[in-house]
């Protein structure tokens, strides 16, 4: 299993059907999990997934639709019923504080669980951790709404040829690498950067300049898509995207793995997204979600 990957939860917008659950994701990253708005049902797909409470460390709620948060109050709970022991943190639009509250204590409880809430109010960082820092961006929507990103910091790749030229081998790879320099021979010599790999988490907006910032450079991009390219005028009154403008931006951001998520309703045959998104001229890595799937980062380059 990849120690980075995706897990899909639900995948429908609005109502779930027979077929698709409200929304949750989990984003498994380097013995991390961030759980990505819990819609209603989420608590039963994790266990259909095998996602337990304790992969949980950070909940990322995009904005207070039912759709998005209705499972909150049960992931919550199953949280301190479990008694996770690490530390979890909630993030949120801060002018929907009064539905965290309400959610947060739908009913009664014990609480065993250290959970930190750290509403958003505007764009910026949010966290920083060894292995990525979360930033958000706030997006189109009728209510306030923000897209995550999350962005591990850039390391170094040793290249053998350039090692073997200056003669360093076995150990002294590894003082090399911790102290910077060796013998004279530099870290920045023997090396080149090996750009960390970025994640962003699109959901319900319009086209508009956060959808961009989340998206620049990832190496995966999952991307509400609730209407097909034929419904743009509904898309645009409802506040959404069809799936040719999510490909069209994942082509102007230079993405390499475009998922695709949050379909309407209306639309019985996913492949048509597919169809739609290759027509827009995407031509990375495409799944088009579906409930339960796993979908794993791409390698590095």
């Amino acid at each position: 299993m990849s120690s980075r990957e995706l897990v899909v939860l639900g995948t429908a917008s609005q109502v779930p059907t027979r077929h698709r659950n409200h929304n949750g994701y989990v984003l498994l990253w380097d013995g991390q999990g961030i759980m990505f708005d819990p819609g209603e049902g989420t608590q039963r797909q994790m266990l259909r997934a095998g996602v337990a409470a304790h992969d949980l460390h950070r909940i990322c709620v995009t904005h207070f639709h039912g759709d998005h948060s209705l499972g909150l109050a049960g992931v919550i709970q199953r949280l301190n019923l479990d008694r996770v022991p690490h530390p979890v943190t909630a993030h949120y639009p801060a002018s929907g504080q009064r539905f965290f509250d309400r959610l947060r204590y739908a009913t009664a409880y014990r609480e065993t669980v250290a959970l930190t809430e750290a509403p958003v109010a505007a764009d910026g960082p949010l966290a920083a951790t060894p292995s990525y820092t979360l930033d958000a961006r706030k997006l189109s929507h009728p209510v306030e709404s923000y897209g995550y990103r999350l962005t591990e910091p850039d390391g170094r790749r040793m290249l053998p040829e350039l090692l073997a030229e200056r003669g360093i081998k076995g150990p002294d790879v590894g003082r090399l690498q911790k102290e910077g320099a060796l013998g004279g021979v530099t870290l920045d010599e023997v090396s080149e950067v090996r750009r960390g790999q970025r994640f962003a988490f699109v959901m319900d907006t319009r086209l508009c300049d956060g959808v961009y910032a989340l998206a620049e450079g990832c190496d995966m991009l999952v991307i509400e898509s609730t209407f097909l390219d034929e419904d743009i005028q509904l898309a645009e009154d409802h506040g959404h995207l069809t799936a040719g403008q999510a490909a069209r931006v994942a082509v102007d951001a230079g993405v390499r793995h475009l998922v695709l998520t949050h379909f309407s309703q209306r639309y019985p045959d996913p492949g048509v997204y597919e169809q739609q998104a290759r027509a827009a001229g995407f031509d990375g890595e495409l799944t088009v979600a579906r409930d339960l799937s796993r979908v794993p980062l791409p390698k590095r380059t």
